[in-house]
């Protein structure tokens, strides 16, 4: 009897998770610390110049508890773009890191288009989250996704399923989400994905991935 690929998923998901309860192997978790910091990331991507490094209000930083973070503004020809990182040396299988799409609305902004993007990134190809966001007036378009030593991901949920399997078998979790956003302009689809397919090997380099 064949099942659909959801419920394949929630199915290796809840066996994962009875086997870390029964083992007790969060104790297995292995922090895995960046190998450079954060805001080694060149200051120079796809035209895009660096116009400084922002410092979170210590309640964002309470509600996300991040190992590391990076909040940087970019510049090209009058625009701003800004790219947002926050790192986790370790996380706990059924947790995930504070998705975008939850925490927009409660800082006033709708949603009102959800979508995917596709990026390049040394010669592979990754899907990512693409969101149409507004507020006030003011419409932003957003790329972000899940990265680690292993991977690239858009799926929070697929993300907790890969959590487990990392916590079950080499007890290494360490992972960031990476954000992108800039105004919602022609050009901007463009863009963000030109940047985004620059940034990733950067953050790849900052987590220690060998290639």
């Amino acid at each position: 009897m064949s099942f659909p690929v959801s419920s394949r998923y929630v199915i290796f998901a809840l066996t994962l998770v009875g086997a870390l309860v029964a083992g007790n192997l969060t104790e297995r978790r292995i922090p895995e610390n960046l190998e450079a910091p954060l805001n080694s990331i060149a200051a120079q991507i796809e035209g895009w110049t660096a116009a400084g490094d922002n410092t979170l209000l210590e309640p964002t930083v309470r509600a996300l508890k991040p190992t590391a973070y990076l909040s940087r503004t970019y510049q090209k020809q009058g625009r701003d773009l800004d790219l947002f990182i926050s790192f986790y040396a370790q996380q706990r299988a059924g947790e995930s890191m504070h998705s975008p799409k939850h925490c927009l609305p409660g800082a006033g902004w709708e949603i009102w288009h959800l979508g995917s993007a596709r990026m390049s990134v040394d010669d592979e190809s990754f899907d990512i989250n693409k969101y149409s966001i507004q507020n006030a007036g003011t419409r932003m378009l957003m790329f972000y996704w899940y990265q680690s030593k292993k991977r690239i991901i858009a799926s929070e949920y697929l993300g907790k399923i890969l959590l487990a399997q990392d916590t079950l078998l080499t007890g290494r979790t360490g992972g960031a989400i990476v954000r992108v956003l800039l105004v919602d302009t022609p050009a901007a689809l463009d863009d963000g994905i030109a940047f985004s397919s620059r940034v990733a090997p950067e953050v790849w380099r900052c987590l220690g991935r060998s290639r």
